[in-house]
């Protein structure tokens, strides 16, 4: 495969990722980075730096809307509901694995 053919591969598959995220509101970040260790905003993180290898300049909340589908904080005000107990222990246990 060609390495034009594998870029617009890739980015036709982290488009349909993003959509499916954008779509399923109801799956909130803690459940993302304690399932599988990243999260919408680890996205739009990958997505700023991305963006700076390549010399265009974005800042991580015009990164945050590309994820999100909309700016961040309305994002939050809508679908974000407050980690649970039970959420915040399966976090930490997660992340004092990966110490």
């Amino acid at each position: 495969m060609d390495k034009h053919t594998q870029t617009e591969l890739e980015a036709a598959a982290f488009r349909h990722l993003v959509s499916h995220l954008q779509k399923h509101t109801e799956v909130q970040n803690i459940d993302l980075m304690i399932l599988a260790d990243f999260c919408r905003n680890c996205l739009a993180k990958w997505y700023t730096a991305a963006a700076v290898e390549q010399g265009v300049e974005m800042d991580y909340e015009q990164a945050r809307e590309v994820v999100y589908g909309m700016p961040y904080k309305e994002w939050k005000d809508k679908y974000q509901s407050e980690a649970t107990a039970e959420q915040l222990a399966a976090y930490d246990r997660k992340q004092k694995l990966k110490a």
